[in-house]
């Protein structure tokens, strides 16, 4: 196992540690929403970089989920208020969901 030959004197280990010391964070402002945000990263609150929407955000995700119980609400009160017998029904509500891959041998 190596070992030092000498003591590293104090002037010489303060020097190497000498630049590890505390950065002050930048902090930009999102132009749409105008929240704080780090400089290269997506906004949290708008869900915007560089001018381009890149992510859903909390509020997109409510909205989508409100029209979609607004059209499942649409669907069965047709259905409900449809007469009986009638060859026309009404369209089934689309649900984007992701499907699984199956493994095939």
């Amino acid at each position: 196992m190596p070992v030092p030959k000498r003591k590293t004197s104090k002037r010489r280990r303060d020097q190497r540690h000498a630049n590890n010391h505390l950065h002050v964070a930048t902090i930009t402002h999102c132009p749409n929403s105008g929240a704080p945000v780090m400089p290269h990263t997506v906004c949290l609150e708008s869900g915007y970089y560089k001018g381009v929407k890149v992510m859903k955000t909390k509020q997109d995700r409510l909205e989508a989920r409100g029209k979609k119980r607004d059209a499942q609400k649409a669907a069965v009160e047709a259905r409900q208020n449809a007469p009986e017998g009638s060859v026309e029904e009404a369209e089934p509500v689309e649900t984007t969901t992701a499907k699984k891959k199956s493994k095939t041998k």
